[in-house]
C-alpha cells in the first residue's frame, strides 16, 4: 500500500539474543517465516498438536494501521479452536447487515447470517494489530502449558537453501547472523515475500487500473454497525464508490475510489483527505463531528497467485502465495484457512503417521480456494470499475433494477464477502453416500449447530472425528496410529433447536460423517462399516488414492 507506514502498535516479542547465535545450529521440525495472522495461526496450531515450531519475524510485533479489519465466521471458528477467539469477540465489532446505495438511493440490504444456532457471528470488525495480539497471547498461554513454540523478533531471514533432507535458513539479527535447519519451512511473509524472491519464484496475475484511499477516522458517530457501500456516492468529489464500516474504539473505516490517473502524493495530503471526509460526513450525518485521521493509505486492486504453493520443503501461505483485492475480506481470512489446512498435514507427516505426499494436497486444495477467491475478487473489481462503456451501461442497468426487483440484487457486486472453500473435487475426499444437505457434502467445512449447553464445532476440536447421528457407532481398527474420536449424537436428545438435523441429516433418518482435523467433511454415509470408514481415513491422510 502506497503511503502507509507501520510503527509498532504492539511490541509483542522484543528481540532477545538466543544460544543459536553463538552455538551450533539447531534443527526444528518447522520454521515459519512471518509473524502476521497467518504465521501466528499456523505456529499456534502446530504447537498445540505437539509439533515444535520456530517463528522468525523481521519486526517485534504488530504494525500500526488497521489493515485487515473484517474477520469472517470461519476464521473465528478456527481462532476459537486455537484458544484466541474470546478476546477477539470481546474487542471486535459484531455485524451481519450491509446496505448498498446508488447515489442518494438505498437499493437494498442484506444479512450475512440470518439463521440462528451458530456460536460465532458472520463477521467482526477488528483491526489487524489486535487480531495478531490475541493470537500471540494464546501462543504465550500455550507456551506456559509446555507447547513447543518459539517466536523471535527482529530476526530477518536472508537466505534459504534446501536439499532432500532439510532446509537451511540464514538469519540476520542486531547481534549478527546465524542459521538454523528445518524439516519444512513455511513462508508467511506477505505479498512482497522476500522468501519467494530468494527462490526465484513467480507471482503472476492482474493489477487493476484504479486506486482506493483508506481513511481510518476516529470520531463519535451515530451510524449503525453495518457495512454501507455507495456506487456513485452523493457526496461531491469523493470518487466513483465509497465504503463506511465501524471498527473498535470509535474508529471508522472509510474507503474512496479515486480512479487511475491520480497524484498519489497529493491525494495523501491530510487536508485533501479531510475535505473528502468532511463532504461524506456532512452528506450523511448533516454535520461534521470532531475527528482525527488515525491511518491513511492508497492501494490498488491486485489479484495474483503463485503457480503452486509447495516447492520442495518450502511452503507458501497467505499473501505470500496469493493476493486479492481488499474488497470482500478474502485476504487474511483465506490466509488463516491456508494455515489450518497445512498444520494438521505437517503434523501427521512429521509424526510419520502419513506420507510426505499428503503435503501436496495442501497446494492442490488451497490453489483451488485461491482461484475461487481471485475469481470473485476480479468480478467485484470489474463491477466496481467498469473498463468499457458497454460494461458501465450493464453495471448501471443492474443498479437501476436492483432498487425495484429482487432478482437483480445478486448481480450487484460491491465486494462479495469471504466464505470458506468447499473442496468439491479434492483428492482427499472419500465417498458421499448420503442424500443429505448440500451444505455439508464431502469437502465442505462443517456447519456449527447448538448441542445442549455447547456447540458442535467445540466438540470436534482439531482431530479426525467420526460423527454418528442416530446410529450405532462402528468399531474402528488402528490406522497408522492416527487418533480418531467418535462423537455419537441422538437428535431426539442432543439437538435442542433442530439445527443439527437440518444441517447434517435433512430427510435422512441417520448419518455417519468422517470429519478432518480442519473440520472439513472427508466423507459421509447413511450407513457405513468400520472398514469403509478406515478406507476413507486412509484416503484423507494420503495413504490411498
Amino acid at each position: 500500500m502506497i503511503g502507509a507506514t507501520y510503527p509498532l502498535a504492539h511490541r509483542l516479542y522484543p528481540y532477545e539474543k538466543v544460544a543459536d547465535q553463538t552455538g551450533p545450529a539447531r534443527h526444528f521440525p518447522v520454521v515459519v517465516v512471518g509473524g502476521g495472522p497467518v504465521g501466528l495461526a499456523l505456529a499456534l496450531d502446530l504447537a498445540q498438536r505437539g509439533t515444535q515450531v520456530l517463528v522468525l519475524d523481521d519486526h517485534e510485533g504488530a504494525g500500526q494501521g488497521s489493515r485487515a479489519i473484517c474477520f469472517a465466521k470461519r476464521t473465528l471458528e478456527i481462532a476459537d479452536r486455537l484458544g484466541a477467539a474470546r478476546g477477539m469477540l470481546d474487542k471486535g465489532v459484531v455485524w451481519s447487515v450491509g446496505k448498498v446505495f446508488h447515489g442518494e438511493n438505498r437499493l437494498f440490504e442484506f444479512n450475512l447470517l440470518p439463521e440462528t444456532g451458530h456460536k460465532h457471528p458472520a463477521f467482526i470488525n477488528l483491526q489487524q494489530p489486535y487480531f495478531e495480539k490475541f493470537l500471540v497471547e494464546a501462543l504465550r498461554r500455550a507456551q506456559a502449558r509446555g507447547a513447543p513454540v518459539e517466536i523471535r523478533g527482529r530476526n530477518v531471514v536472508t537466505g534459504v537453501a534446501q536439499d532432500d533432507r532439510h532446509v537451511r535458513v540464514c538469519v540476520d539479527t542486531p547481534d549478527g547472523p546465524y542459521h538454523v535447519t528445518a524439516e519444512y519451512v513455511v513462508a508467511c511473509d506477505g505479498a512482497r515475500s522476500p522468501l519467494r524472491d530468494m527462490l526465484g519464484l513467480g507471482f503472476d496475475g492482474r493489477v487493476f487500473e484504479d486506486n482506493f484511499l483508506i481513511a481510518d477516522v476516529k470520531m463519535k458517530a451515530s451510524f449503525p454497525t453495518e457495512r454501507w457501500f455507495w456506487f456513485e456516492p452523493p457526496f461531491e468529489g469523493c470518487g466513483q464508490s465509497a465504503l463506511l464500516h465501524k471498527q473498535p474504539e470509535d474508529v471508522w473505516r472509510i474507503d474512496f475510489q479515486l480512479g487511475w490517473d491520480i497524484d498519489r502524493k497529493a491525494e495523501l495530503d491530510p487536508a485533501r483527505i479531510r475535505a473528502r471526509v468532511d463532504k461524506m460526513l456532512s452528506s450523511q450525518a448533516g454535520t461534521v463531528p470532531d475527528y482525527t485521521l488515525e491511518w491513511t493509505s492508497i492501494y490498488t486492486f491486485q489479484c495474483r497467485r503463485m503457480d503452486r504453493f509447495r516447492h520442495g520443503r518450502v511452503f507458501f501461505a497467505g499473501d505470500s502465495a496469493h493476493q486479492v483485492s481488499p474488497f470482500g475480506a478474502r485476504g487474511a481470512n483465506s490466509g488463516v484457512q491456508d494455515a489450518e489446512n497445512l498444520a494438521w498435514k505437517l503434523d501427521l507427516v512429521l509424526k510419520r503417521q502419513a506420507p510426505d505426499g499428503l503435503l501436496d494436497s495442501y497446494s492442490q486444495e488451497r490453489v483451488y480456494a485461491a482461484d475461487e477467491n481471485i475469481l470473485n475478487s476480479t468480478r467485484a473489481t470489474d463491477f466496481l470499475t467498469p473498463k468499457t462503456e458497454t460494461s458501465r451501461i450493464f453495471r448501471d442497468a443492474v443498479l437501476a433494477l436492483a432498487g425495484r426487483h429482487a432478482f437483480a440484487r445478486p448481480l450487484v457486486n460491491s465486494g462479495r464477502l469471504s466464505v470458506p472453500c468447499i473442496y468439491a473435487l479434492g483428492a482427499l475426499n472419500g465417498p458421499d453416500r448420503l442424500v443429505g444437505p448440500a451444505r455439508t457434502c464431502a469437502g465442505a467445512p462443517c456447519v456449527d449447530a447448538p448441542l445442549g449447553q455447547g456447540y458442535l464445532l467445540e466438540s470436534l476440536q482439531g482431530q479426525f472425528t467420526v460423527l454418528v447421528l442416530n446410529a450405532p457407532a462402528p468399531e474402528l481398527d488402528d490406522v497408522a496410529g492416527i487418533a480418531v474420536k467418535t462423537l455419537r449424537l441422538d437428535t431426539s436428545v442432543d439437538d435442542p433447536t433442530g439445527a443439527l438435523r437440518a444441517r447434517y441429516l435433512g430427510d435422512a433418518a441417520q448419518a455417519i460423517y468422517l470429519i478432518r482435523p480442519d473440520q472439513h467433511v472427508a466423507a459421509r454415509w447413511q450407513k457405513a462399516s468400520g472398514a469403509e470408514i478406515e478406507a476413507a481415513l486412509r484416503r484423507a491422510t494420503g495413504q490411498e488414492h
